[in-house]
């Protein structure tokens, strides 16, 4: 059975996820700030230190071995220019945090797991149309996240994949999540959608569905690829 640590596992595209995932036989070990019945354990990514936590519960939870690890927890607050210097930089410290630095902790601990055993393994992140295109006045440090994001992946496969341990990235536009309906309506809501040809944005069973892809059935020539799910809205 594989065994996958999926974090922002509680709603969005983590839990449409975590649906996918476990409807194919695998067992999913979720991460969110608050734990909510077994299987989900607590992890708020803003202490430094809990991603190492995170990472030794899971393995004991899974019985010693993880097989695929999810970086999908995410944060998207506005953070304006306008605001007081230091209301900017702990906005700016907290998303990197969340969406970038825990994912290069947790990444780092599956990478060293996986080389000290001599076994595959598989890391699928979850990034942003952001991380190639940027994103609005406010959401500076979001698209700076996801570009970081999207720079280690492209490290990790390109360094590991003689040692079988694969890295993919999806990069959603929006997507119908609570975290994308905020900054929906705060943009004009229906008038947004002028930008995306295919005139929606993605359902979260979407996304999950190339996250459930990358994690159990792409090819391993396939390591490094970045997939894009945006409507259209980019295009490279």
């Amino acid at each position: 059975m594989t065994c996958i640590l999926l974090t922002g596992a509680s709603r969005g595209i983590g839990a449409a996820s975590r649906e996918a995932l476990e409807a194919r036989g695998a067992k999913v070990i979720g991460q969110a700030t608050s734990a909510g019945g077994f299987g989900t354990l607590a992890a708020d990514f803003r202490d430094p230190g809990a991603p190492q936590e995170l990472w030794q519960a899971a393995l004991d939870q899974a019985g010693g071995e993880i097989d695929v690890l999810v970086n999908n927890a995410g944060l998207f607050s506005p953070n304006p220019i306008e605001a007081s210097d230091i209301e900017w930089l702990d906005g700016w410290e907290d998303t990197m945090r969340i969406n970038l630095t825990a994912s290069a902790q947790l990444s780092r601990f599956a990478v060293k797991h996986w080389l000290e055993r001599g076994c595959s393994g598989r890391i699928v992140h979850v990034a942003s149309r952001a991380g190639h295109r940027g994103d609005s006045p406010a959401h500076w440090h979001y698209a700076a996240s996801k570009g970081g994001m999207l720079a280690m992946h492209k490290t990790i496969a390109r360094q590991y994949a003689a040692n079988g341990i694969l890295s993919f990235a999806i990069t959603p536009g929006f997507t119908d999540t609570a975290m994308a309906g905020d900054y929906l309506a705060s943009r004009g809501g229906a008038g947004l959608l002028a930008d995306i040809p295919l005139g929606r944005v993605a359902e979260p069973e979407e996304i999950a569905r190339i996250v459930e892809f990358c994690a159990l059935d792409a090819p391993p020539s396939m390591t490094g690829a970045t997939l894009d799910a945006n409507g259209a809205s980019y295009v490279r």
